[in-house]
């Protein structure tokens, strides 16, 4: 599996979004400023985030972002499922590419499940969790 950019790059958003929640709504700016992103990717990413409902907008001078829900109830998976446009670590497990019929689909089939249960097991507040442990050491 690779992930592009731009699902690393919301990832990165909205760990940034997450540190910051206590400062309320946080623009884009300030966040491509942080994270070394163009505030334009930003633009994009938030659209193809939509569909989760994370993310609460407010526009005008205090206008920005703020992550709506916990961080500790949004998994990394849910992210990568939405702005990637496929999850799976083998092609062979999109079923246009490989029938049930494949040799090795039932190693295929247990690659990815373990690495949705791996995605799903770590949430945005562990990210922050070992961000901050980082920091600290």
């Amino acid at each position: 599996m690779k992930i592009s950019a731009k699902g690393r790059y919301a990832i990165l958003m909205l760990v940034d979004l997450a540190e910051h929640h206590d400062q309320g709504f946080v623009s884009l700016k300030e966040i491509a400023n942080r994270q070394g992103i163009s505030k334009k990717y930003l633009e994009q990413i938030v659209i193809s985030l939509n569909p989760l409902h994370l993310l609460a907008s407010n526009r005008g001078y205090q206008g920005g972002y703020l992550l709506q829900k916990d961080p500790s109830t949004v998994s990394v998976w849910e992210i990568l499922n939405e702005t990637e446009e496929s999850v799976v670590p083998v092609t062979g497990m999109r079923k246009e590419n490989c029938a049930n019929t494949c040799a090795a689909q039932w190693l295929w089939k247990g690659l990815n499940d373990v690495t949705e249960e791996y995605l799903r097991s770590i949430t945005l507040q562990d990210l922050v969790d070992h961000e901050t442990k980082g920091a600290l050491n």
